[in-house]
């Protein structure tokens, strides 16, 4: 069999691509004023399945409250968004 046959076929994705939960603003209105939001405090309110997978936030809908949220990424307009609430933002690698 030739070698090109015996070759595993991997194709053009990354062996070490990042899955993120993505998490909107929207879903971010049942944690508390002034709570911090975390991925520990997000699989106990059921918004992301496991603790293992990373965090991103978007910003589709609106927050209300001022929040302290640590995820793994941001989008730039939810950053914008929860700063102009009050909230405060922490990114964590």
């Amino acid at each position: 069999m030739p070698l090109q046959r015996r070759l595993p076929k991997r194709g053009f994705t990354p062996l070490d691509r990042i899955e993120y939960a993505l998490v909107n603003l929207s879903q971010l209105d049942v944690f508390e004023s002034g709570a911090v939001v975390d991925v520990i405090a997000l699989v106990d309110k059921g918004i992301v399945k496991s603790t293992r997978s990373a965090v991103k936030v978007l910003a589709n809908g609106e927050l209300t409250k001022n929040l302290k949220i640590i995820a793994n990424k941001f989008s730039q307009a939810a950053k914008d968004k929860i700063i102009a609430v009050g909230g405060t933002v922490e990114e964590i690698i």
